[in-house]
Protein backbone atom coordinates (compact mmCIF):
# COMPACT_ATOMS: atom_id res chain seq x y z
CA UNK A 1 0.00 0.00 0.00
CA UNK A 2 3.03 2.42 0.71
CA UNK A 3 3.69 4.60 -2.20
CA UNK A 4 7.42 5.07 -2.38
CA UNK A 5 9.19 7.19 -4.82
CA UNK A 6 12.70 6.98 -3.89
CA UNK A 7 15.37 4.86 -5.29
CA UNK A 8 15.22 1.15 -4.75
CA UNK A 9 18.65 2.03 -3.20
CA UNK A 10 17.62 4.69 -0.77
CA UNK A 11 15.12 1.96 0.26
CA UNK A 12 18.36 -0.33 0.93
CA UNK A 13 18.95 2.34 3.32
CA UNK A 14 16.25 3.26 5.19
CA UNK A 15 0.31 -9.01 -10.79
CA UNK A 16 -1.52 -7.24 -11.92
CA UNK A 17 -4.38 -9.67 -12.16
CA UNK A 18 -6.64 -9.67 -15.28
CA UNK A 19 -8.49 -6.78 -16.02
CA UNK A 20 -11.58 -7.65 -13.81
CA UNK A 21 -14.96 -7.46 -15.62
CA UNK A 22 -17.03 -3.93 -15.38
CA UNK A 23 -18.85 -4.32 -11.86
CA UNK A 24 -22.70 -4.49 -12.10
CA UNK A 25 -25.20 -3.38 -10.02
CA UNK A 26 -26.35 -6.84 -9.04
CA UNK A 27 -22.98 -7.18 -7.79
CA UNK A 28 -22.71 -3.66 -5.92
CA UNK A 29 -26.17 -5.21 -4.10
CA UNK A 30 -24.78 -8.75 -3.43
CA UNK A 31 -21.52 -6.77 -1.32
CA UNK A 32 -24.12 -4.95 1.03
CA UNK A 33 -21.91 -2.20 1.50
CA UNK A 34 -22.79 1.06 1.64
CA UNK A 35 -20.73 3.96 0.19
CA UNK A 36 -16.95 2.75 -0.85
CA UNK A 37 -16.99 -0.33 1.82
CA UNK A 38 -16.81 -3.54 0.46
CA UNK A 39 -14.23 -4.99 -1.92
CA UNK A 40 -12.11 -3.46 -4.92
CA UNK A 41 -9.99 -4.49 -7.78
CA UNK A 42 -7.31 -1.74 -8.80
CA UNK A 43 -7.06 -1.48 -12.45
CA UNK A 44 -3.17 -1.92 -13.15
CA UNK A 45 -1.22 -2.28 -9.85
CA UNK A 46 -2.17 -6.38 -9.02
CA UNK A 47 -3.89 -4.86 -5.97
CA UNK A 48 -7.36 -5.72 -4.36
CA UNK A 49 -8.39 -3.89 -1.57
CA UNK A 50 -10.77 -4.42 0.95
CA UNK A 51 -12.82 -1.63 2.93
CA UNK A 52 -14.91 -2.80 5.95
CA UNK A 53 -15.60 0.18 8.38
CA UNK A 54 -12.57 1.32 10.12
CA UNK A 55 -9.67 -0.72 7.67
CA UNK A 56 -8.34 -0.75 4.87
CA UNK A 57 -6.71 -3.83 3.97
CA UNK A 58 -4.33 -4.66 0.74
CA UNK A 59 -3.92 -7.92 -1.11
CA UNK A 60 -1.03 -8.02 -3.55
CA UNK A 61 -2.07 -10.45 -6.15
CA UNK A 62 -0.67 -12.13 -9.18
CA UNK A 63 -1.98 -15.06 -11.43
CA UNK A 64 -0.70 -17.63 -8.70
CA UNK A 65 -0.86 -16.05 -5.57
CA UNK A 66 -2.38 -13.59 -3.31
CA UNK A 67 -0.68 -11.91 -0.11
CA UNK A 68 -1.72 -9.93 2.31
CA UNK A 69 0.05 -5.70 1.90
CA UNK A 70 0.00 -3.05 4.47
CA UNK A 71 -3.34 -2.07 5.91
CA UNK A 72 -4.25 1.69 6.76
CA UNK A 73 -7.11 2.86 9.99
CA UNK A 74 -10.07 4.85 8.77
CA UNK A 75 -9.36 8.91 9.63
CA UNK A 76 -12.03 10.57 7.98
CA UNK A 77 -15.41 9.91 6.03
CA UNK A 78 -13.09 9.28 3.06
CA UNK A 79 -9.54 9.09 4.26
CA UNK A 80 -7.22 6.30 5.92
CA UNK A 81 -3.85 6.70 7.66
CA UNK A 82 -1.35 4.23 7.26
CA UNK A 83 1.17 3.44 9.98
CA UNK A 84 3.46 5.40 8.75
CA UNK A 85 1.09 8.55 8.96
CA UNK A 86 0.33 8.68 4.92
CA UNK A 87 -2.94 9.25 4.51
CA UNK A 88 -4.98 7.73 1.24
CA UNK A 89 -8.00 9.26 -0.03
CA UNK A 90 -11.28 6.99 -1.47
CA UNK A 91 -13.49 8.69 -3.47
CA UNK A 92 -16.66 7.46 -4.80
CA UNK A 93 -17.62 7.61 -8.55
CA UNK A 94 -18.55 7.52 -11.06
CA UNK A 95 -21.65 5.50 -10.53
CA UNK A 96 -21.47 3.10 -7.47
CA UNK A 97 -19.37 0.18 -8.61
CA UNK A 98 -16.21 2.57 -9.40
CA UNK A 99 -14.09 4.47 -7.56
CA UNK A 100 -10.57 6.32 -7.18
CA UNK A 101 -7.70 6.28 -4.66
CA UNK A 102 -5.28 9.02 -4.27
CA UNK A 103 -1.85 9.11 -1.86
CA UNK A 104 -0.95 12.26 -0.58
CA UNK A 105 2.93 11.32 -1.43
CA UNK A 106 2.07 10.81 -4.90
CA UNK A 107 0.42 12.02 -7.76
CA UNK A 108 -2.58 11.20 -9.57
CA UNK A 109 -5.46 8.44 -8.89
CA UNK A 110 -5.67 5.14 -8.95
CA UNK A 111 -8.89 3.66 -10.24
CA UNK A 112 -11.02 1.06 -8.64
CA UNK A 113 -13.57 -1.40 -9.61
CA UNK A 114 -16.26 -2.84 -6.90
CA UNK A 115 -16.43 -6.85 -7.17
CA UNK A 116 -18.17 -9.29 -5.30
CA UNK A 117 -15.36 -11.42 -3.46
CA UNK A 118 -11.40 -12.28 -2.60
CA UNK A 119 -9.66 -14.27 -5.33
CA UNK A 120 -9.75 -17.33 -4.33
CA UNK A 121 -6.04 -17.28 -3.34
CA UNK A 122 -6.66 -14.66 -0.58
CA UNK A 123 -8.97 -17.15 1.75
CA UNK A 124 -6.48 -20.09 2.10
CA UNK A 125 -2.36 -20.01 3.30
CA UNK A 126 0.35 -19.38 0.67
CA UNK A 127 2.93 -22.55 0.62
CA UNK A 128 6.16 -21.06 2.12
CA UNK A 129 8.99 -22.54 0.54
CA UNK A 130 11.48 -22.06 -2.09
CA UNK A 131 9.59 -23.06 -5.22
CA UNK A 132 6.65 -21.26 -4.62
CA UNK A 133 8.70 -17.97 -3.13
CA UNK A 134 10.23 -18.53 -6.72
CA UNK A 135 6.83 -18.47 -8.78
CA UNK A 136 5.52 -15.69 -6.67
CA UNK A 137 8.71 -13.79 -7.44
CA UNK A 138 8.97 -14.47 -11.50
CA UNK A 139 5.13 -13.45 -11.52
CA UNK A 140 5.31 -10.40 -9.32
CA UNK A 141 7.84 -8.98 -12.71
CA UNK A 142 5.78 -10.86 -15.26
CA UNK A 143 2.88 -9.09 -15.01
CA UNK A 144 3.76 -6.04 -13.35
CA UNK A 145 7.32 -5.04 -15.19
CA UNK A 146 6.75 -2.32 -18.13
CA UNK A 147 10.22 -2.35 -19.37
CA UNK A 148 11.76 -5.73 -20.35
CA UNK A 149 11.48 -4.79 -23.92
CA UNK A 150 13.10 -1.81 -23.80
CA UNK A 151 15.98 -3.60 -21.64
CA UNK A 152 16.26 -6.64 -24.09
CA UNK A 153 15.29 -8.55 -21.32
CA UNK A 154 13.79 -12.28 -22.07
CA UNK A 155 11.54 -13.05 -18.81
CA UNK A 156 10.91 -16.17 -19.64
CA UNK A 157 14.14 -17.57 -20.53
CA UNK A 158 14.98 -16.27 -17.42
CA UNK A 159 12.36 -17.95 -15.67
CA UNK A 160 13.60 -20.95 -17.43
CA UNK A 161 17.19 -20.75 -16.67
CA UNK A 162 16.59 -20.23 -12.92
CA UNK A 163 13.60 -22.02 -12.02
CA UNK A 164 15.39 -25.66 -12.43
CA UNK A 165 17.97 -24.47 -9.47
CA UNK A 166 15.40 -23.64 -6.78
CA UNK A 167 14.12 -26.83 -4.93
CA UNK A 168 13.14 -27.69 -1.51
CA UNK A 169 16.47 -27.23 -0.03
CA UNK A 170 17.44 -24.30 -1.65
CA UNK A 171 18.72 -22.00 1.06
CA UNK A 172 17.21 -18.65 1.81
CA UNK A 173 21.08 -17.04 0.66
CA UNK A 174 20.93 -19.06 -2.02
CA UNK A 175 17.31 -18.14 -3.30
CA UNK A 176 18.55 -14.48 -2.60
CA UNK A 177 21.47 -14.99 -4.78
CA UNK A 178 19.29 -16.43 -7.34
CA UNK A 179 16.49 -13.65 -7.35
CA UNK A 180 19.37 -11.14 -7.55
CA UNK A 181 20.81 -12.78 -10.02
CA UNK A 182 17.38 -13.01 -12.22
CA UNK A 183 16.86 -9.02 -12.25
CA UNK A 184 20.63 -8.09 -12.51
CA UNK A 185 20.46 -7.15 -16.20
CA UNK A 186 17.76 -4.75 -15.83
CA UNK A 187 20.21 -2.02 -14.14
CA UNK A 188 17.34 -0.59 -12.97
CA UNK A 189 17.29 2.11 -9.63
CA UNK A 190 14.11 1.38 -8.97
CA UNK A 191 14.47 -2.81 -8.72
CA UNK A 192 15.93 -4.64 -6.02
CA UNK A 193 15.70 -7.57 -3.71
CA UNK A 194 15.18 -7.52 0.15
CA UNK A 195 15.72 -10.01 2.58
CA UNK A 196 15.78 -8.21 6.09
CA UNK A 197 19.16 -6.34 5.84
CA UNK A 198 20.15 -7.85 2.80
CA UNK A 199 19.37 -5.97 -0.36
CA UNK A 200 20.82 -5.84 -3.57
CA UNK A 201 20.08 -3.23 -5.92
CA UNK A 202 22.08 -1.13 -8.61
CA UNK A 203 21.88 2.07 -10.97
CA UNK A 204 22.75 1.94 -14.64
CA UNK A 205 26.04 1.85 -15.65
CA UNK A 206 28.44 4.73 -15.42
CA UNK A 207 26.34 6.18 -12.74
CA UNK A 208 27.03 6.43 -8.91
CA UNK A 209 23.78 5.84 -6.41
CA UNK A 210 23.13 8.97 -4.21
CA UNK A 211 24.39 8.44 -0.83
CA UNK A 212 24.77 11.31 2.26
CA UNK A 213 28.41 10.54 2.00
CA UNK A 214 28.41 11.73 -1.72
CA UNK A 215 25.69 14.61 -0.76
CA UNK A 216 28.13 15.87 2.57
CA UNK A 217 31.08 16.50 -0.01
CA UNK A 218 29.21 17.67 -2.73
CA UNK A 219 27.39 20.26 -0.23
CA UNK A 220 30.92 21.31 1.03
CA UNK A 221 32.44 21.33 -2.47
CA UNK A 222 29.54 23.60 -3.72
CA UNK A 223 29.82 25.92 -0.85
CA UNK A 224 33.32 26.64 -0.82
CA UNK A 225 33.67 26.72 -4.19
CA UNK A 226 30.23 28.46 -5.61
CA UNK A 227 28.83 30.12 -2.96
CA UNK A 228 32.02 31.35 -2.12
CA UNK A 229 31.32 35.48 -0.75
CA UNK A 230 27.67 34.99 -1.28
CA UNK A 231 25.26 37.66 0.20
CA UNK A 232 22.90 35.70 1.67
CA UNK A 233 23.11 31.71 1.86
CA UNK A 234 20.53 29.37 4.02
CA UNK A 235 19.84 25.66 4.69
CA UNK A 236 16.32 24.46 5.17
CA UNK A 237 13.90 21.43 5.42
CA UNK A 238 16.66 19.44 7.85
CA UNK A 239 19.31 20.32 4.96
CA UNK A 240 17.96 18.85 2.38
CA UNK A 241 17.18 22.42 0.83
CA UNK A 242 19.80 25.25 0.27
CA UNK A 243 19.47 28.90 -1.35
CA UNK A 244 21.63 31.11 -2.10
CA UNK A 245 21.63 34.15 -4.02
CA UNK A 246 24.82 34.35 -5.81
CA UNK A 247 27.65 36.89 -6.18
CA UNK A 248 29.90 38.21 -8.46
CA UNK A 249 29.62 37.87 -12.31
CA UNK A 250 26.20 35.80 -11.42
CA UNK A 251 24.78 38.99 -9.32
CA UNK A 252 21.04 38.88 -10.09
CA UNK A 253 20.79 35.69 -10.01
CA UNK A 254 20.16 32.55 -7.47
CA UNK A 255 20.65 29.01 -6.56
CA UNK A 256 18.54 26.52 -5.28
CA UNK A 257 20.16 22.97 -4.20
CA UNK A 258 17.65 20.07 -3.69
CA UNK A 259 19.18 16.75 -2.61
CA UNK A 260 15.87 15.35 -2.02
CA UNK A 261 12.09 15.34 -2.02
CA UNK A 262 11.86 13.54 1.44
CA UNK A 263 13.67 13.97 4.45
CA UNK A 264 12.46 17.46 5.28
CA UNK A 265 11.99 16.63 8.97
CA UNK A 266 12.20 13.89 11.38
CA UNK A 267 12.25 10.18 9.86
CA UNK A 268 8.53 9.51 12.14
CA UNK A 269 6.97 12.82 11.02
CA UNK A 270 3.93 12.60 8.87
CA UNK A 271 4.26 13.99 5.31
CA UNK A 272 2.21 16.65 5.90
CA UNK A 273 5.25 17.94 8.26
CA UNK A 274 7.32 17.14 5.49
CA UNK A 275 4.97 19.52 3.62
CA UNK A 276 4.93 22.06 5.74
CA UNK A 277 8.89 22.25 6.05
CA UNK A 278 9.02 22.81 1.93
CA UNK A 279 6.33 25.42 2.22
CA UNK A 280 8.35 27.60 5.42
CA UNK A 281 11.53 27.52 2.72
CA UNK A 282 9.80 28.71 -0.58
CA UNK A 283 8.11 31.22 1.47
CA UNK A 284 11.74 32.52 2.85
CA UNK A 285 13.41 31.98 -0.23
CA UNK A 286 10.80 32.92 -2.91
CA UNK A 287 9.83 36.41 -1.47
CA UNK A 288 8.15 39.23 -3.17
CA UNK A 289 10.93 41.28 -2.83
CA UNK A 290 13.46 38.32 -4.47
CA UNK A 291 10.63 37.32 -7.31
CA UNK A 292 10.56 40.70 -8.70
CA UNK A 293 14.77 40.94 -8.88
CA UNK A 294 16.02 37.17 -9.53
CA UNK A 295 16.93 37.48 -13.64
CA UNK A 296 17.98 33.45 -13.35
CA UNK A 297 17.43 30.93 -11.15
CA UNK A 298 19.65 27.64 -11.12
CA UNK A 299 18.00 24.57 -9.58
CA UNK A 300 20.75 22.29 -8.69
CA UNK A 301 19.70 18.28 -8.71
CA UNK A 302 22.59 16.57 -9.42
CA UNK A 303 22.53 14.59 -6.03
CA UNK A 304 19.07 13.83 -5.83
CA UNK A 305 17.93 10.54 -3.72
CA UNK A 306 13.58 10.97 -5.26
CA UNK A 307 10.90 10.81 -2.58
CA UNK A 308 7.93 12.63 -2.93
CA UNK A 309 6.67 13.52 -6.86
CA UNK A 310 3.90 15.58 -4.98
CA UNK A 311 6.52 17.63 -3.22
CA UNK A 312 8.25 18.24 -6.95
CA UNK A 313 4.51 19.43 -8.22
CA UNK A 314 4.39 21.92 -5.50
CA UNK A 315 7.35 23.99 -5.74
CA UNK A 316 7.00 23.63 -9.66
CA UNK A 317 3.47 25.32 -9.25
CA UNK A 318 5.83 28.27 -7.25
CA UNK A 319 7.75 28.34 -10.33
CA UNK A 320 4.56 29.73 -12.84
CA UNK A 321 1.91 31.93 -13.46
CA UNK A 322 0.19 30.55 -15.90
CA UNK A 323 -1.55 26.68 -16.05
CA UNK A 324 0.07 23.40 -17.24
CA UNK A 325 0.83 19.57 -17.73
CA UNK A 326 3.62 18.45 -16.37
CA UNK A 327 3.37 15.04 -17.59
CA UNK A 328 0.91 12.24 -17.80
CA UNK A 329 1.27 9.23 -15.50
CA UNK A 330 -0.17 5.44 -16.38
CA UNK A 331 0.29 2.16 -15.26
CA UNK A 332 0.65 -1.49 -16.73
CA UNK A 333 -2.62 -3.02 -17.29
CA UNK A 334 -2.17 -6.62 -18.04
CA UNK A 335 -0.80 -9.85 -16.88
CA UNK A 336 0.19 -10.81 -20.22
CA UNK A 337 0.30 -7.95 -22.12
CA UNK A 338 3.05 -5.25 -21.51
CA UNK A 339 1.56 -3.28 -24.21
CA UNK A 340 -1.62 -2.47 -22.01
CA UNK A 341 -2.31 0.68 -20.01
CA UNK A 342 -4.40 2.60 -17.79
CA UNK A 343 -5.51 5.98 -19.20
CA UNK A 344 -2.59 8.48 -19.59
CA UNK A 345 -3.67 10.66 -16.55
CA UNK A 346 -2.45 14.19 -16.86
CA UNK A 347 -0.65 16.12 -13.90
CA UNK A 348 -1.17 19.56 -13.93
CA UNK A 349 0.67 22.61 -12.35
CA UNK A 350 -1.58 25.38 -10.80
CA UNK A 351 0.05 28.34 -10.03
CA UNK A 352 0.76 28.54 -6.50
CA UNK A 353 -0.78 31.53 -3.98
CA UNK A 354 1.64 34.49 -3.46
CA UNK A 355 5.15 35.61 -4.75
CA UNK A 356 6.00 33.10 -7.69
CA UNK A 357 9.41 33.03 -9.49
CA UNK A 358 8.25 32.76 -13.50
CA UNK A 359 11.66 33.93 -14.79
CA UNK A 360 14.45 31.90 -16.93
CA UNK A 361 15.33 29.29 -15.23
CA UNK A 362 19.02 26.84 -15.56
CA UNK A 363 18.56 22.98 -13.85
CA UNK A 364 21.32 21.22 -13.01
CA UNK A 365 21.34 17.28 -13.03
CA UNK A 366 23.25 14.16 -13.40
CA UNK A 367 22.88 10.08 -13.25
CA UNK A 368 22.49 10.76 -9.48
CA UNK A 369 19.07 12.67 -10.47
CA UNK A 370 16.65 9.99 -9.35
CA UNK A 371 13.13 8.89 -9.12
CA UNK A 372 11.24 12.11 -7.87
CA UNK A 373 14.40 14.30 -8.95
CA UNK A 374 13.56 13.15 -12.28
CA UNK A 375 9.70 13.64 -12.53
CA UNK A 376 10.41 17.32 -11.17
CA UNK A 377 13.12 17.97 -13.86
CA UNK A 378 10.26 16.28 -16.55
CA UNK A 379 7.59 18.90 -14.64
CA UNK A 380 9.74 22.01 -15.60
CA UNK A 381 10.39 21.15 -19.18
CA UNK A 382 7.06 22.49 -20.58
CA UNK A 383 6.89 25.33 -17.98
CA UNK A 384 6.21 28.63 -19.53
CA UNK A 385 9.15 31.24 -18.92
CA UNK A 386 12.45 29.18 -20.22
CA UNK A 387 14.10 26.36 -18.74
CA UNK A 388 17.49 24.89 -19.74
CA UNK A 389 19.30 21.57 -18.66
CA UNK A 390 22.83 21.22 -17.71
CA UNK A 391 25.04 18.56 -17.17
CA UNK A 392 24.17 14.58 -17.78
CA UNK A 393 21.01 12.52 -18.11
CA UNK A 394 19.28 11.78 -15.23
CA UNK A 395 19.00 8.17 -13.83
CA UNK A 396 16.23 7.25 -15.98
CA UNK A 397 13.66 5.49 -13.31
CA UNK A 398 10.20 7.64 -12.71
CA UNK A 399 7.69 5.36 -11.41
CA UNK A 400 6.37 4.72 -7.61
CA UNK A 401 7.57 2.01 -6.38
CA UNK A 402 5.71 -1.26 -5.44
CA UNK A 403 7.06 -3.44 -3.02
CA UNK A 404 5.41 -7.06 -3.20
CA UNK A 405 5.72 -9.22 -0.65
CA UNK A 406 6.92 -12.91 -1.27
CA UNK A 407 5.76 -15.92 0.82
CA UNK A 408 8.77 -17.04 2.37
CA UNK A 409 9.24 -12.97 4.20
CA UNK A 410 11.52 -12.16 1.54
CA UNK A 411 10.07 -8.77 -0.63
CA UNK A 412 10.54 -7.63 -4.26
CA UNK A 413 10.89 -4.15 -5.33
CA UNK A 414 9.95 -2.78 -8.94
CA UNK A 415 7.81 -0.18 -10.88
CA UNK A 416 5.32 -0.58 -13.01
CA UNK A 417 4.35 3.05 -14.35
CA UNK A 418 5.72 5.44 -17.31
CA UNK A 419 5.83 9.16 -17.02
CA UNK A 420 4.77 10.48 -20.23
CA UNK A 421 6.07 13.98 -22.04
CA UNK A 422 3.46 15.54 -24.09
CA UNK A 423 5.01 13.84 -27.13
CA UNK A 424 3.58 10.16 -25.15
CA UNK A 425 7.75 9.52 -24.90
CA UNK A 426 9.07 8.00 -21.71
CA UNK A 427 12.53 9.05 -20.61
CA UNK A 428 12.77 5.57 -18.81
CA UNK A 429 16.06 3.66 -18.83
CA UNK A 430 17.62 6.33 -20.79
CA UNK A 431 17.12 9.16 -18.45
CA UNK A 432 16.01 12.91 -19.49
CA UNK A 433 18.98 14.24 -22.04
CA UNK A 434 20.56 17.54 -21.05
CA UNK A 435 20.17 20.88 -23.50
CA UNK A 436 24.01 21.21 -22.74
CA UNK A 437 26.79 18.67 -21.92
CA UNK A 438 29.13 19.22 -19.44
CA UNK A 439 30.88 16.93 -16.48
CA UNK A 440 29.47 16.68 -13.26
CA UNK A 441 31.82 15.76 -10.11
CA UNK A 442 33.95 13.91 -12.07
CA UNK A 443 37.81 13.38 -10.62
CA UNK A 444 38.88 15.68 -12.54
CA UNK A 445 36.55 18.29 -11.57
CA UNK A 446 36.98 17.41 -7.90
CA UNK A 447 41.02 17.96 -8.28
CA UNK A 448 40.79 21.05 -10.29
CA UNK A 449 38.37 22.88 -8.68
CA UNK A 450 35.81 22.78 -11.56
CA UNK A 451 32.19 23.13 -11.47
CA UNK A 452 31.69 22.93 -15.64
CA UNK A 453 28.12 22.38 -15.46
CA UNK A 454 27.51 25.46 -12.44
CA UNK A 455 29.94 28.37 -14.93
CA UNK A 456 27.70 26.81 -17.95
CA UNK A 457 24.68 27.71 -15.89
CA UNK A 458 25.20 30.96 -14.49
CA UNK A 459 26.98 31.78 -18.30
CA UNK A 460 23.56 30.68 -20.03
CA UNK A 461 21.59 33.22 -17.50
CA UNK A 462 23.41 36.04 -17.90
CA UNK A 463 23.16 36.21 -21.62
CA UNK A 464 19.20 35.84 -21.46
CA UNK A 465 19.22 38.96 -19.28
Amino acid sequence: MRIITATAITLALAAAAATAAPATAATAAATGKPGTDGLWRMDGYGTVLSLDGDTLQEFQTTSVSCLKGDSARRSGPRTYTTPDGTTLTVRPGPGRNRAALGYETSVGHRSLRRIQELPAGCTRPTPQDPRTAFDVFWHSFAENYPFFAAKGVDWQDVRDRYRPKVHQDTTREELFGIFSDMVRPLYDAHVAVRDGDQVFAQVRPGTEPPSPELDARVKKFITERDLRNAPYREDFANGRITYADLPGRATGQGYLRISGFSGYAADDAPYSVHFGELDKALDTILTTQRTQRLKGLIIDLRINGGGSDALGIHIAERLTDTPYVAYAKRARNHPTDPGRHTRPEPIRVVPADGPRYTGPIAVLTSGTTVSAGETFTQALIDRPGGTVRVGQPTQGVFSDVMQRNLPNGMTAILPNEEFLNRSGRTYDGTGIPPHLTEPVFTKEEFAKDRDSAFDRAVSVLRNED
